[in-house]
């Protein structure tokens, strides 16, 4: 056996193809165009992600799914601007992923494929509803998926019995 492992057996190859990705639902409520408010305003914004992933019928096809809430106030009140909330949706074509490791992959790789085209949207969504285009930073996918991990495996625990 060479150093490098050569003759270990080879891990297939792992592919990703993005079939199709669309915008499930989306809802802008401009508030602050709604009361008539008018001058300038310091946005405080607040974004919230949940991602969700499901197998679909065909073979090695996934549906993976962002949902985005975005609640801009002005900053130092309690003055709703306006609210954003949008179900993105990707199409995926996975081959090669070991089962035990396809949940985060498709939970973390998959959203990163799907985020700038999202940021896009809400970018152009903002700045037709009359303010300055919101460009979201990167989203840590992985700190999600870690997150949700430890709070369901927190749920899990608070649901046994004391006495186990």
């Amino acid at each position: 056996m060479s150093e490098n492992g050569a003759d270990a057996p080879q891990q297939p190859q792992v592919q990703m193809k993005i079939l199709g990705q669309y915008i499930r639902d989306l809802s802008f409520e401009n508030v602050m165009a709604q009361r008539g408010a008018s001058g300038e305003v310091q946005p405080d914004v607040s974004v919230q992600v949940n991602l969700d992933a499901k197998k679909r019928q065909a073979d090695n096809q996934y549906e993976v799914i962002i949902k985005l809430k975005i609640e801009s106030k002005a900053k130092g009140m309690d003055d709703v601007l306006f609210i954003l909330e949008i179900e993105y949706v990707g199409l995926f074509l996975i081959q090669g992923v070991p089962e035990d490791q396809l949940h985060p992959f498709l939970l973390i790789e998959c959203p990163r494929m799907l985020f700038p085209f999202l940021r896009r949207i809400v970018s152009d969504v903002t700045r037709d509803g009359g303010y300055p285009p919101l460009n979201l930073d990167n989203i840590d996918f992985v700190a999600i998926y870690r997150n949700e991990l430890a709070r369901r495996q927190a749920a899990a625990q608070a649901q046994q019995p004391a006495d186990a």
